[in-house]
Parts: C-alpha cells; structure tokens; sequence
C-alpha cells in the first residue's frame, strides 16, 4: 500500500532533465525503427513519382480507391478527430481540466491531416492538381465538400498550433510576440470554425458511400452513413487522445494522468454506446439485422467488428475499475482505434462489392508509402515535443525556467544517436531497392496487345451532311439487313484490332469505288508480304500499341541454306553482323513495295519493323481524309479529318446494335425487301 504522500508525488508532474546525456532506451529504439520505415519510403516514393501508379500499386481504371483511400484518408481523417473533440470540451463546453490534453491533441489532428495530404498526393494521378478545387468548384459533389473542408480545417488547424512555436525563445521578438497575442485572441473563433469544419466532414465521407446502395454490403451501407461516420470519429478521437496520452507518458517520462484519462473514457462510453444503437437500430429498421446472423464470412466480419471496436470496449469503460487502470484504458483505447479503422477499411474494400475479375489486393508498395507517411508524422510528433512545450507540466514547473533550459542545448550535431538513426534508415532504403519490382524501378514495361482481323457484317448505310457523310445501322450476327426507303444495304469492315468494342465501321468498297475502283488498292495497302497481294494491316501491324519486328532471321537462316547464309545478307566484312550491317528488305523482296502508295517507304525505313496497330491506321486514315478535305472541300467538307468522323460512341442500349447507332429519321419504318420492291414498282 503506498501512504497519501507517494501518492501524490506519483500524480506530481515530473519534469524531463534537458540537460541528461543518458537517452530514453525506449525512444531511442522507437526512434530507429521509425527512421527505418522511413528509408523504404523514400524508395518508395521515388519510384511512385517516377514510374508512376501503375507501376508501383494495385489500382487501375477499374478499381481507383484502394488501400491508400481507406487508410490515409479516410482512417487518418477519423484519426486526427481528437482536436477538434478536446477543442470543444474544452473551449466550448468549459472542460478546462483537460486543457494539458489541448496542445497534443491538436498537434496530433494538424499532423493527421497533413498525412492525409500527403497520402492523397500519392493517390492522384495527377498530383500537382490537387489544388485544382479551390478554383473549379463543384458544389454537388460530396467529394468536393471533403476537400475544401480539409483544407481549411487544416489552415485552422495550423493556426491553433501555432501559439506552441511562438512561445519558443526563438521567436521572442517584439513582431513575434504581437502576433501571438493576436491568435489568441481569436481562438475561440477558430475552435468554433475547427469545430464546424470538423464536423462536416467527418460526415461527409460516409456520404460518398450514399451513391452506391448495390455495391456496399447491407451490413454497412446505411442512409444514416454520415451520422455513424461522425459518431465513430467522435468516440475515436476520445480514445486517439487516451493512446497517444499513454504512449507519450511511456516515450517522455510524462506522468499519466489517469483521473483525467478516466473522465474520457467515461465520455467514450457513452459515444461509443449511442454509436452501437445507431448502427444496430439502423439495421433492425430496415430489416437487415438477420443477416449478422447468416452464418457468412462477411456476417462474421460485422460481428467481430462492432464487438471489438464498441460493444466491448464501452461495456469495459462503464467500469470505474477499468477507467482508472493504465492497463484498461490502453487495451480499451488500442481496440477503439484499431476497430474503427477496421470499420473504415470494411467500408472501402473488404464489404464493397467488385466484379470477380477485377479483385483488389494492395502491393507492398502500397503499405510501406502509408508506413511511412504515418512515421514521418510521429518523427515530426516526437520533434515538437523534445523542442516545444507540448505537455503542459503543471504549475510545479515554471515556463521560463523550462523554456530557458531548452533554450541553452547545443545546437544539433552529428550525434551518436543521429548515426545509428541514418544507418537504420540507409539499410532500410537498400533492402527496399532489392524488393522493388521490375516496372517500379525501369517504369512500366508495354503489355503485348496482339491484334485480330476485321470483321464483315451488313449495315444499312444513311446519308449523312458533312462531315460525316455516312452513318450506319449495323445488323445482328443473326441474320441479313431488311431493306429500307431510304437506306441502303451495305457491307461494313468492322476495324477492332484489339476487340474492345471501340471499333470503326469502314466501307472498304465503297472507299475503293471513292478512290478509283481497283487501282485505288495501291493507295492503303503500301506494302506485301512475300506471295502476297493487298496484305492486310493486322498482318505486319501486330500489335495494337507498340512497334512489330516482321524479320523473322531463323526463317531466313534455313531457307538460305543455314550458316552459310550470312553472307547474303551481311556483305560487309569490316562490320559487326547487325540489322544495320544487312541489306534492306526491299533489296531482296523487290515486289514487296507497291508504287504510287500514300505511305512512302524509303531504304531506311523497309528494315523490318512496323509501327503499332493504332498508329498505322491514324497516319493513313487521317492523312487521306485531311488531304480530301483540302483538296474537295465542296464534296467532304472542311473538317473531314475530324476523330468524330471515323470513332463514333454508341448511343442507344439495344443489345443488338454492334456498331455506333445513329438514329433514323422521324417517321422512318423499316421495310422489307418484298415491300420495299412492292414500293419501288408502284413509283
């Protein structure tokens, strides 16, 4: 049993000796790790700014939010909730026994959000554009509301902190001093717009989720999303404030506080109890709370979840017991903490619903970035509070007499400690450039995209002005294309080299009729295979995207009799046996260039390489119709070469339509072709 004196000198504030050349083992080694973590993100982040996201996550079109959205973003926005919590009891609800909570918990929150920056640069395609809200507003989005309140909330946030930095020696200048005054004059200002911002949005990114009612399991999608987003950060950042308390109590030597620690845990109690009705009620309403109980991995998953992140540890906070142990507020605080993220993590990919051919799984790349991001922010905690005055120390302690004795160390060194923290962080850094993919650090390498033939299907052909001359109505694979009044019966190339659907429908013989019938073939097909006429594209054009090798040297070598085959070719004794040393193709092959062709072949370019599928098409197409343009403007018009011409969406959702639909005329009725030759004899 200790007497009333121990007690009380184990509740005294204890004072850190600024002067101690032993270090706190425990930081010291927290400190390593951290710096550690922080070596991989630097390689890391390097490859990401290099290479780009493709290279370096599992996001694609079809999944853009992923571990970086969920964590980052949204676990570190309901993270950083314990400023503007204790702000408010504080400041508006005149708790002023947790005042020595104000200064850490804000600089927790400033932090926090400055890791949600930082994260959100990583995650955007375009990172220099996050800026991009201030100046085109969309003010029906939800997703724009967030990102103006994060930044005024952190332009707040900054200046409630700043009174920290300007109390230091550093700063005691009379301009310094003046300014100082000056925000602390409007704090109660600030706490209340802290407050509001904070507020909406914490709501608001539950909103986001409102969209999508099919996608997101009914074991979390609610209509009342923003209000349970809003709760849960509420109790979070109660418990946030109780952690990071203990946490810094064990790093600094501060002593905790448990009469205090014991009063948020009551508040969280209830926060979290009113959390949990709202949720279950929520369910029970809407009839969905008998699907906790299906027996599924999900079901499991909820149960677990809202056990371990509310209904366990509220149950153990509404014990006086528990509050007022060190043990219990740490356990029921770690499970708060990491239960909510849990919930924020469930709501944005494990309970979100994604087609079973695109799944998701964040690369370690992935991790280590939000890894670093999150121990930057504690390096940065634990340099504010070894130079700043962040724990308030009671009364005992005078400020000029602390603020004097930081004031007298030496300036920072090249310290032991400051070797061991940069060689953790260069072996970290090392190990992670000998972990990196291939694509993180050379870039993405192209993916092969092989190219198939076009395809034929019938279509009835509608006159259209120019530009656009024609339109089509494509058949189904079905059947052929009934007649019609006013529409002609065609045949159409489909062009859809890589099958995505995105295709061109070409009239090949009405461009060869255009063109000049069948001495126009000469014009497209400028090349031929070897006993070849009129060679398709998709047969040198092989891939979609990137440059095809059509050499092929081990056909070469056993056609011309094996390794004295050489010298047919390579006829140069004075240089390396290279493609440039070799003779071109058409020195050989003579027949393969065809004359008068719109694409000119020269001896350097006939050396067996084909530009991509894509590129092909786009210089001969565009050419031709940029030249008709210019040259018959009066019969394609001026703007012939325009992509709308050729590349047009589809229109309407008839799953017969293989092609862009252009609609028919008001009144048109398709005829068939015994009417429309009943039609046609009546005329």
């Amino acid at each position: 049993m200790l007497n009333k004196c121990q007690v009380m000198a184990l509740q005294m504030p204890r004072r850190v000796d600024v002067h101690t050349n032993s270090p706190n083992l425990a930081l010291e080694r927290v400190k390593n790790v951290l710096w550690a973590v922080m070596g991989v993100w630097a390689v890391v982040t390097v490859a990401r700014f290099a290479n780009g996201l493709g290279a370096t996550s599992a996001l694609t079109d079809a999944v853009p939010w992923g571990f970086w959205i969920a964590f980052d973003v949204m676990a570190g926005v309901a993270l950083a909730a314990g400023g503007f919590v204790i702000a408010a009891a504080v400041y508006i609800f005149g708790l002023n026994r947790y005042h020595q909570f104000t200064r850490p918990a804000i600089l927790t929150a400033l932090l926090g959000y400055l890791a949600v920056a930082v994260g959100l640069l990583y995650d955007l395609g375009l990172p220099w554009h996050i800026w991009h809200p201030m100046i085109m507003p969309q003010h029906h989005s939800v997703l724009f509301e967030v990102a103006m309140c994060v930044m005024l909330y952190l332009t707040v946030l900054s200046l409630e902190f700043s009174p920290a930095i300007l109390e230091h020696p550093l700063f005691h200048r009379p301009f310094f001093q003046k300014l100082l005054h000056v925000i602390k004059k409007v704090t109660i200002p600030l706490v209340i717009a802290g407050i509001m911002l904070s507020c909406l949005h914490q709501s608001s990114l539950g909103s986001l989720f409102l969209i999508q009612p099919f996608r997101l399991h009914p074991l979390w999608y609610s209509p009342i999303m923003w209000i349970l987003y809003l709760v849960s950060a509420i109790g979070l950042g109660l418990m946030m404030v109780t952690l990071e308390s203990l946490l810094s109590a064990w790093l600094f030597g501060h002593p905790v506080r448990t009469d205090l620690l014991a009063g948020l845990g009551k508040m969280a109690s209830f926060v979290l109890s009113v959390y949990v009705l709202l949720r279950v009620g929520d369910l029970w309403y809407r009839d969905k709370l008998l699907q906790a109980l299906d027996g599924s991995w999900l079901a499991g998953l909820f149960l677990f979840e809202i056990l371990f992140s509310a209904v366990v540890p509220a149950t153990l906070l509404a014990f006086p017991r528990v509050r007022h142990s060190i043990a219990g507020l740490a356990t029921c605080s770690t499970m708060v903490v990491l239960g909510i993220i849990g919930y924020r993590f469930d709501t944005c990919i494990i309970a979100f619903a994604r087609p079973k051919d695109m799944p998701y799984f964040p690369t370690w790349i992935e991790l280590a970035v939000s890894a670093g991001v999150v121990a930057g922010a504690v390096l940065v905690f634990i340099f504010f509070n070894e130079n700043l005055r962040i724990i308030d120390h009671g009364e005992t302690t005078a400020p000029s007499e602390y603020d004097a004795a930081k004031a007298k160390r030496a300036p920072y060194t090249f310290t032991p400690a400051m070797r061991r923290h940069s060689l953790c962080f260069v072996v970290a850094a090392a190990a992670a450039i000998g972990l990196l993919p291939r694509e993180a650090i050379y870039g993405p390498e192209p993916r092969p995209t092989p190219v198939a033939h076009s395809r034929q299907v019938e279509a009835l052909a509608i006159d259209r002005e120019p530009p656009l001359r024609r339109a089509f109505h494509l058949s189904s694979m079905s059947g052929s294309v009934p007649a019609s009044a006013d529409a002609d019966p065609v045949v159409v190339t489909m062009i859809d080299g890589n099958r995505n659907w995105r295709f061109v429908a070409f009239t090949h013989d009405a461009h060869a009729q255009a063109l000049g019938g069948r001495e126009s073939c000469r014009i497209c097909h400028h090349q031929n295979m070897t006993f070849d006429q009129n060679t398709a594209c998709y047969q040198c054009h092989r891939d979609m995207y990137e440059i095809t090798d059509t050499f092929d040297h081990l056909l070469h070598v056993e056609k011309l009799g094996e390794n004295g085959s050489c010298a047919v070719c390579h006829r140069t004794e004075d240089r390396a046996k290279s493609r440039e040393s070799s003779l071109a193709c058409w020195q050989c092959h003579g027949d393969m260039v065809v004359e008068g062709s719109m694409i000119q072949s020269t001896e350097a370019g006939l050396t067996g390489f084909a530009p991509g599928y894509m590129d092909a098409m786009h210089g001969l197409c565009i050419r031709c119709h940029e030249n008709l343009s210019e040259t018959q403007p009066e019969v394609y018009g001026t703007e012939f070469g325009r992509c709308d011409v050729c590349h047009r969406e589809f229109k309407d959702t008839d799953h017969r339509r293989l092609a862009p639909y252009v609609p028919m005329p008001p009144g048109h009725v398709m005829l068939s072709n015994a009417e429309k030759t009943a039609t046609q004899g009546s005329e």
